[in-house]
């Protein structure tokens, strides 16, 4: 079988539709998509409507952390990415919102999830070290599989694409990120990330007779208008994220 892994499309619906227009290019059997579907200064409405049309096609779709972070936000507690998503959605995309899960367990072989199997906001392949998004150590990615035997663990959430072959032979796998290479977070706690790319990133995962196989696709998109989009919107710290994948 083969699979294209999105994850992390955050409203960006010219980098989504890039993504499928490089897919087409590469038939697949099945398309999960990781979380973080919509927060963001950019589509969130049309992105939504654009992955219920998806879903109904027979895509699978998974909740992120800001999934539940759009859901629960409130103007006293939530950030301004969650809110803009928030205000632009209607009842209908905000129930559809409730019926995501953040793990999945395709078969036996492949587990996916947007986090970790453990949580949703924990990254798996990434530590926070001074500030920075850095490879994890063995020790913490092997109790971040939490006891998960499968083949392969796919996996969003940092936005860093990589493929990583454990020594008892599981595979690790992030796409990176559909809409977003570059950002500042602060939760659970400070970091940056910045991939120094302004492309779209996905993976195309494959079972083959000699084991499972991993290939990372990068995607051009008219990512001036995105960054633009956001500065009218009133995120500009998200247009170098988006012109440059750089933080400012």
């Amino acid at each position: 079988m083969r699979f294209a892994l999105l994850s992390d499309i955050h409203g960006n619906l010219p980098a989504l539709e890039a993504v499928v227009a490089d897919m087409a290019r590469r038939p697949v059997d099945q398309v999960p998509c990781l979380g973080d579907h919509l927060s963001g200064p950019l589509l969130p409405l049309q992105t939504a409507h654009y992955l219920r049309q998806k879903q109904a096609e027979g895509w699978l779709l998974l909740a992120g952390n800001h999934e539940r972070q759009i859901l629960e936000w409130t103007p006293a507690r939530g950030g301004a990415s969650d809110g803009f998503a928030r205000a632009q959605l209607g009842q209908p995309e905000l129930d559809w919102l409730r019926t995501l899960r953040p793990v999945h367990e395709f078969s036996p072989e492949l587990l996916l999830c947007h986090g970790t199997p453990r949580h949703d906001n924990e990254f798996f392949l990434e530590s926070v070290r001074h500030g920075e998004l850095l490879l994890a150590r063995p020790e913490e990615i092997a109790e971040r599989r939490a006891g998960r035997t499968h083949a392969v663990i796919a996996g969003g959430h940092s936005h860093v694409p990589r493929c990583l072959r454990q020594p008892d032979g599981q595979l690790l796998v992030n796409p990176g990120s559909v809409g977003l290479q570059a950002y500042i977070d602060h939760e659970p706690e400070f970091c940056t990330m910045q991939l120094g790319t302004v492309d779209a990133q996905y993976a195309v995962l494959e079972r083959t007779p000699t084991g499972w196989r991993c290939e990372h696709h990068h995607v051009g998109y008219d990512f001036e208008a995105m960054a633009r989009l956001a500065e009218r919107n009133g995120q500009p710290a998200w247009a170098p994220w988006l012109r440059r994948g750089h933080v400012a």
